[in-house]
């Protein structure tokens, strides 16, 4: 029945097969795909989603896949995409989280209607970029670090080799951990190394899916994630109820997010005069679980990705180095240095554009119009983002090439229809972009200043989406002192 109505409207798509849909067609293509590397290219959606992509192709940019019984109705107009991302009403709502699946993730990300917008009003003013000031020595620290461990590297010969993708997500759990907990930093490690493996057996857990009774059994990886849940737990209320006394004590702590967003709770208008609270401790811990997988994920993959398309393109390595080493020479860079650093700006964008850290799930609650088209209730709303990154409609014939002087006179200038949501769209786009950014900017221009680098013969082109969109096989690179 389902079918027929979007095949009225002209959302077309495979067909559905009884029971599995599409989704043995799905998982026998990803499998012969991920199972070898790709060449040395950014016509990376072949490999990604092969399934999707030849659907696409043969379908348009609205139909329609079947995971089993459930519709999916994939969205690469990037109108109507800008539609459901920017509709306040609650049409196209989020998925529904399972109680599995709080273990791991919980926070703004997953929240809607009232709560998600009570939640957003008190975040935000922490993210203001005038607080992301205060936060620039925890990422010089840790870049320091970095850069100091990669020195004595190539100290020993001149040169060394090495996976970026591992070093980043040192580098970014280091920063998220100094960022959001400043003094409490050893205590902040010690979480951040609890919620990566976490999300490691979630992921395991996660391959059960078609035998979800298995997650209320006491397996090895259900106990351990209840057991880390519980510690999580623990360690941060311990944390966030020492701050509050701090804070009512009258004692400053504005330089870290847990202060920000308890100062931000505590100062919220709407919370004053009222039986309102606020975020109860319970959400400023949900919150800082959201802050570590997401400040940790999304920079860790830009960073690496970064590395690998500047080691396929020394030209653009070359550019980047001489406008790094123009604008501050040896010096760290302040914040006002970062906002100079215009190629580098370029750059991290194209690498957005390119290899788009992941994408989106809406589903409709009632029968919902979208554009010309009316979607029954509970049809699930797919919106891959690097589908719409790479449509030759919006970013010319060179869609799938590594070209960031589109993005020469800004983001919204750099497509026909400014179709570019590596962090989402509308009242909904990540509340943390400008901390990643930040954090990206000042990585890599440290990098740059101190080191050439290449892609080793070694490392093999493989992007996968494991949560995020990854190397599978990690990036190799090889570092050289200047």
């Amino acid at each position: 029945m389902i079918e027929r109505q979007l095949k009225e409207q002209g959302i077309h798509g495979p067909p559905y097969r009884l029971l599995y849909g599409n989704t043995k067609e799905i998982m026998k293509m990803a499998r012969e795909t991920g199972s070898k590397p790709m060449s040395l290219s950014h016509d990376i959606m072949p490999r990604l989603n092969p399934f999707l992509h030849k659907a696409v192709m043969d379908y348009g940019k609205v139909m329609v896949i079947w995971y089993g019984t459930t519709p999916r109705v994939t969205i690469t107009d990037p109108m109507l995409v800008k539609e459901i991302l920017s509709n306040k009403s609650g049409d196209f709502g989020k998925m529904e989280i399972t109680a599995f699946a709080k273990l791991f993730l919980t926070g703004l990300a997953n929240h809607d209607g009232q709560k998600w917008a009570e939640h957003r009003r008190i975040i935000n003013p922490a993210f203001h970029l005038e607080k992301l000031k205060l936060m620039l020595p925890a990422f010089s620290i840790s870049c320091d670090e970095l850069i100091g461990r990669w020195e004595k590297l190539v100290e020993l010969g001149g040169s060394c080799e090495l996976d970026v993708y591992l070093q980043f997500q040192n580098l970014t759990g280091d920063v998220i951990s100094r960022a959001a907990f400043g003094s409490s930093f050893e205590e902040g490690r010690q979480i951040f190394l609890l919620q990566k493996e976490q999300g490691e057996l979630f992921l395991r857990a996660h391959s059960i899916n078609n035998f979800p009774w298995l997650r209320f059994l006491p397996t090895k990886v259900n106990t351990r994630m209840r057991e880390i849940y519980r510690q999580l737990g623990v360690l941060l209320r311990g944390i966030i109820e020492k701050r509050q006394k701090a804070i009512q004590m009258g004692n400053n702590f504005k330089d870290d997010l847990l202060s920000l967003l308890l100062e931000s709770n505590l100062n919220d208008p709407e919370n004053k005069n009222s039986k309102n609270m606020g975020l109860t401790t319970e959400d400023v811990i949900d919150e800082c679980k959201l802050f570590y997988l997401a400040g940790h994920e999304t920079t860790t993959n830009l960073l690496t990705w970064t590395m690998v398309v500047l080691g396929m393109h020394p030209t653009w390595q070359a550019r980047a180095r001489e406008e790094v080493l123009h604008v501050l020479g040896t010096k760290k860079p302040n914040f006002d240095d970062l906002g100079h650093l215009k190629i580098v700006t370029m750059i991290l964008h194209e690498v957005l554009r390119l290899y788009p850290p992941t994408s989106l799930l809406r589903r409709t609650h009632n029968r919902t119009k979208l554009g010309e088209i009316f979607l029954p209730s509970g049809i699930q709303l797919f919106l891959p983002i690097n589908f719409v990154h790479y449509d030759p409609e919006q970013w010319g014939e060179d869609a799938t090439e590594f070209n960031p002087e589109r993005f020469s006179k800004g983001v919204s200038k750099a497509s026909k229809d400014n179709s570019y949501f590596p962090f989402g769209w509308g009242p909904r786009i990540c509340i943390g972009q400008n901390f990643a950014m930040v954090e990206a900017k000042m990585a890599l221009a440290r990098i740059l200043q101190h080191f050439s680098f290449e892609l080793s013969p070694s490392y093999s082109h493989a992007p996968c989406t494991i949560l995020t969109l990854q190397p599978q096989y990690g990036a190799q690179v090889i570092l050289h002192k200047l």
